[in-house]
């Protein structure tokens, strides 16, 4: 069974820095998609970053630039390098993975079975 466990959320005022970790266990190869989604209070779910096993990222446009999404396959974490943060990044951050498929590095929900528990993010103005 895949597990994933996000860490590095907290409370920062506008401008600052945040670096996400998401340490995944229950799988042997590192040949998998992964993602971190947000969703804030009433708003759905989006994809903000995902990454395939090659390292090719993909972004949502309002964090292109701020935000960084990376891998250490040997440790098997996913981070979340995030830069210049806003008010409206606030949000519950999500870590997501599923095996490779030709759809990846996908940031659709749908394309992903397993989810961590999520770690906050609050940015003040």
């Amino acid at each position: 069974q895949v597990e994933l466990v996000e860490s590095g959320g907290g409370s920062v005022q506008a401008g600052g820095s945040l670096r996400l970790s998401c340490v995944a266990s229950g799988y042997e190869d590192s040949d998998y998609c992964m993602g971190w989604f947000r969703q804030a209070p009433g708003k759905e779910r989006e994809g903000v970053a995902a990454i395939d096993s090659a390292g090719v990222a993909r972004y949502a446009d309002s964090v292109k630039g701020r935000f960084t999404i990376s891998k250490d396959d040997a440790q098997r974490i996913l981070y979340l390098q995030m830069n210049s943060l806003k008010p409206e990044d606030t949000a519950m951050y999500y870590c997501a993975a599923n095996r490779w498929s030709l759809r990846c590095p996908s940031r659709m929900e749908s394309d992903y079975s397993y989810w961590g528990q999520g770690t906050q993010v609050t940015v003040s103005s």
